[in-house]
This record gives structure tokens, sequence and C-alpha cells, in this order.
């Protein structure tokens, strides 16, 4: 018997009368190892795929579907960025505009899927929903599950920089060599009107 539970996941919460917390990027409306229930893709508005996950699982509970629609992921992984000399941690969608839906597919649950405001459709061939393979869906979790990287920046070898942070901040250089791996770069930097190299983290400088 399908018992109902709910998966944490992310941080953002939101209060629904089938959920009474759901999180950022996925959700388990009722657990069940139901057989027929496959992993669907759904089209969503960009940037309102929380939206839709919150608003579906309303509608599942309303339309009294928690046997029928099961769980929705949202596709997303952590990254690290710098921008402006400061280092962000940033939730980015892998698949912008699309959400997976794991539902027992028949006329009562794809309305009210396809009817959900800001779902745009099903991908599939024709009208007719195509359903994706678990060991995907797997694949896609694990990428989902791994660390952000240290590090994630655009620099390149001979950019003109200049440097926020540390002794040397003002000064102007260019990047000699990067490492990568460490979040180091090497810059040029004219003192006493020599070219001398110093080792700087990615958040000490930032582009001209």
């Amino acid at each position: 018997m399908a018992k109902k539970t709910v998966k944490k996941e992310a941080t953002t919460e939101i209060e629904t009368p089938a959920v009474k917390k759901s999180f950022q990027n996925h959700l388990i409306i009722t657990k069940s190892d139901d057989s027929r229930a496959k992993w669907f893709v759904v089209h969503t508005y960009s940037g309102h795929e929380a939206r839709v996950m919150a608003a579906l699982a309303q509608r599942t509970e309303t339309m009294k579907l928690t046997d029928r629609i099961l769980e929705v992921l949202i596709p997303t992984q952590e990254q690290i960025q710098i921008r402006s000399g400061k280092k962000y941690q940033a939730t980015e969608k892998i698949f912008p505009g699309y959400i997976l839906v794991r539902m027992i597919l028949d006329d009562n649950s794809w309305l009210a899927v396809r009817t959900t405001q800001g779902v745009t459709g099903f991908v599939g061939v024709g009208n007719k929903p195509t359903p994706i393979s678990n060991e995907e869906v797997d694949t896609i979790q694990k990428f989902m599950s791994l660390e952000a990287p240290k590090y994630r920046a655009k620099f390149t070898t001979g950019e003109a920089i200049k440097i926020v942070d540390g002794p040397f901040a003002e000064f102007l250089g260019s990047i000699e060599s990067i490492d990568e791996e460490k979040g180091k770069v090497k810059v040029l930097v004219s003192i006493f009107g020599r070219e001398t190299p110093v080792e700087l983290d990615f958040l000490q400088i930032k582009k001209l």
C-alpha cells in the first residue's frame, strides 16, 4: 500500500494541503514502488519550475490523485561562481524549463499535469508523452549529488586584471598562469618599474 512521505532536499519550503513540506528540487508526494509508475519529462515556462512543482502538489491533492502522481524532480546542481572578486554559491538548473514527474499515466493524471499553471506540455512523440528510463533518472540524480567545484571563474592567460584584495589591492596586472585545481593565479604586477609575479586567489582579482 502506498505511503505518503516527503523527501527533504535543498532548502525552499512550501506549505500545501497535500504535502506539509516541499523543497526546491525534489518532492516525493507518495512513496510507492508501483511498477506502472514511469518518469516523464514536462516542459514548463523557464524560471517557473519550482512554482509548477508546488502547484502540481496542490492539484494532486485537490483532484485526489496522490496514488497516481507520485514524485516531482527539478534537476539542479550546486555551482560556485566568482563575480567581482567575490565567491557565490548558486543552484543552477541542469535543464531550464523542464521538470521530471513520476506518475502512473492515465487520462486523469495527464490532465492534472497538463493543466497545471506554468506547464506547456509533455515531451514525447506527437501528443503522446514518452517515459524516460529509470537509468536516465539515476544518472541525473547522481549528477545532482556531485559536490560543487571549488571554483568557477572565467580567466585566461594574458588577460588584464585588477587586484581587489590583499597587499596589492588596486594594482593592475596580467595573468601569467592559472591553477584551476587550487583556484590560484600567478599575476605579473609592475612594482618599482619591474614586472613581479604574485600568486593570488581567484577571489582576489577581477576582470577589467
